[in-house]
Parts: C-alpha cells; structure tokens; sequence
C-alpha cells in the first residue's frame, strides 16, 4: 500500500524552523511514568540546545504530555512551529525508530510515514439477525475512525416453533425480517465503504446474517468482501482471534500490493525509455521533473545521507548547483527531503524493507512519464 503527503504540502512549503519529536509516550510502567516526569525539562534543555525559540520549546513541552488512557507500547510524533502545535499524534505500537528531538529547515515525517506506511482503508463489519456494527479503520492505527451501528426489527426474530401453518407463517416472517435488517446493515456497509474508499470489508458474525448482508451488498463492496467466522458480540466469544484474523487480512492485501508494485517496476529495468528511476541521482532528478507517480524508499539504508531542501520548485537537489534559482533552506537528512519533494509533486509513496530493492538501489520510482535514458547515481 502506499502513501499520499499531499495533505502535508501547505506544511511543507512553510519556511523553518521547525521542531520535530518522536518519543515514547506511553504511561503504563514506572519507568514510563518517570520519564513523562521528567521530559518536560529535557525537552527544554534539548530544544533550548538546538536554537529553538521560547514559543516553541513552550508549545513542544504541551504536546509532549504522556497519552494517558492509550494502553501502552504508544509512540507519539508532534510538529511545532511558530509557537503552534501543527502535528500531535499518537501512534500505538511503540517506537519504529530511534527517539528523536531536532530542530531542522523542514518538517521531517518519517516517523509518521512509518507508522501509517499505507493510505487504506478497511471496513469491520460483525453483523447478527437484528443488528449491524460497522468500524472503519486506517491501516496502522488501532482505533477506528469510525463506528456505526444499525439496529433493525427486533420483533419475531427467531423463528416460532408451534407447528403447522402458524409456524410456517411465522417462519416466512420472520426471514422477511432477516432480509430487512440485513439489506439495512449492506446499505450502511455500502456508505461507509464508498465514502473512505475502503480496500478491504471483513464481514464477521452470525453465519446466515453474513450470507444474507454479503448478498444485499452492492457489487463493488462485494468484491472486496473477505468473511471470518467470528462473532465476538456472544457470549464468551474472543475479540483477539477477530483481530488476528483481520489483521492477516490486512497483511495479505498489503504484502499483494507491494508484490504488483515490484513487478511493474522490475519490468521497466532494461527497457530502452524505462518508466522508472533506480537509484537517489535518478530519483532526485524525476522528482524535480515532477515526473515520479510512486516513490519507493528504503529509508535504512539512507538513515546516513542527506539532500538539499530548497524553497521553491524544484524542492530537492543533490549538489547547489541544482538549486536553479530556488533557495536552499538547508542540508537535511534524506528521507526527509525526498518525502518532501514527492508530497510537493503530488507523488506516493511507498517504504520497503532492504530486500525487496535490488542490492545497492536505497532508492526507486515508478514515473508518469518515460524518463529516456538513465541519470548515473550520485
């Protein structure tokens, strides 16, 4: 899955400094709770250190309170600029990356990229005869975004069991009820699905209620549906083995997504125009074109390089002399810049693990454009 940072440009484009903190946020040990006790002055003595002005270590020592009530490992990522808090999020999972507290030319989201390394969405739904709880998730985040509920008729049922034409008629009604409640609970499935632009629909929960809600669906949710046979709303029911599944779900999805990425790009290897760029002198050349559709980082293997943040287009340069007349805010570090860059440029991203590039490449992208021959790496 891959990531868009267009939501981030105007934060971008915004001159410096800026102060940037990714640490452990969560409360539930005693050493947890000694550090959330004493961060505030470290932060002070840090940021205070690095250059930053009053108005933004005060801001920073706001955002960087414990997240209490957030069960840890809990990470969390906050932006400060000009005295305000811009980003503040908690990212369950605890830290994927070093602690980090800087002061730099440019926003750095790196860390929140590699929390939320994709942009899908998905949709749990546990669905019974009479009932319908539908959750809208964001890859990487614990929490839903969203919850709906949908009661339907209650009345009649279950089915009566007298005997003779009073138990037939009561049957047929009693499966007209299912079918409305379950049309009910697809139209609401439908919405949520539609409007979030969800990949993925887990149906969960009774089995007949699944059936009858998968075939009251409309054909495009319908073919994302993937069904567990799960019902955590009974009794004695485990939520944690609905999780697992869904998460294998997830991850499969994922692990599709990036395989179809991989082989378009191991396509373009030896074309004559590919519609790709290997290697950070390529990459960095597509970037100032405007031309990379799908940036693919290996952001470990480039923890050790820096770029150039410049003010204006073309965003990112290798050396000064590709600044062209645009200013350089300064020298950071490189996944920084190039996330920088394909936010500005309205490219995706996608971070890798070193394997899945060829060996010595930190760097990919697939273009929108044929880019003619090779730019040798930098």
């Amino acid at each position: 899955m891959t990531t868009s940072l267009q939501i981030y440009a105007d934060l971008y484009r915004t001159p410096g400094p800026w102060c940037t903190a990714y640490v452990n946020a969560g409360t539930g040990t005693v050493d947890t709770l000694e550090a959330g006790d004493v961060r505030p002055g470290n932060t002070r003595a840090q940021l205070e250190a690095k250059g930053a002005t009053p108005a933004d270590i005060e801001a920073m020592e706001q955002a960087l309170k414990p997240a209490a009530g957030v069960p840890s490992p809990v990470a969390r990522f906050a932006l400060v600029h000009a005295g305000k808090t811009e980003v503040n999020e908690v990212l369950p999972g605890g830290l994927v990356l070093p602690e980090r507290l800087a002061v730099e030319p440019v926003p750095d989201l790196l860390p929140l990229v590699k929390h939320r390394p994709e942009d899908l969405a998905y949709v749990v739904a546990e669905v019974s005869r009479e009932h319908g709880e539908i959750r809208l998730y964001r890859a990487g985040s614990g929490v839903p975004a969203g919850v709906q509920e949908v009661e339907g008729e209650s009345e009649h049922v279950h089915k009566f069991h007298g005997g003779g034409w009073s138990e037939l008629r009561f049957q047929h009604h009693t499966e007209d009820v299912w079918r409305r409640n379950a049309d009910e609970v697809a139209g609401e499935i439908d919405r949520v699905a539609s409007s979030s632009g969800a990949r993925l629909i887990v149906l969960a929960g009774d089995v007949r209620a699944r059936g009858l809600v998968k075939d009251n669906l409309s054909e495009a949710s319908r073919t994302l549906v993937s069904e567990v046979d799960s019902h955590t709303h009974t009794a004695g029911a485990d939520s944690a083995n609905l999780e697992d599944q869904v998460n294998r779900h997830v991850a499969e999805l994922w692990a599709e997504e990036q395989k179809a990425v991989m082989d378009r790009l191991a396509v373009q290897e030896g074309q004559a125009n590919p519609e790709a760029a290997h290697g950070i002198g390529a990459v960095v050349h597509a970037l100032q074109q405007a031309q990379v559709e799908l940036l693919i980082l290996d952001d470990a293997v480039l923890s050790g390089r820096t770029l150039l943040a410049l003010d204006a287009e073309p965003w990112i340069a290798t050396a000064k002399d590709e600044a062209l007349a645009a200013g350089i805010l300064g020298e950071v570090p490189a996944p920084a810049a190039l996330l920088r860059a394909a936010a500005l440029t309205d490219a995706r991203v996608l971070l890798v693990p070193g394997p899945v590039l060829p060996e010595g490449v930190p760097a990919a992208a697939l273009l929108r454009w044929s880019s003619g021959p090779d730019v040798p790496s930098s």
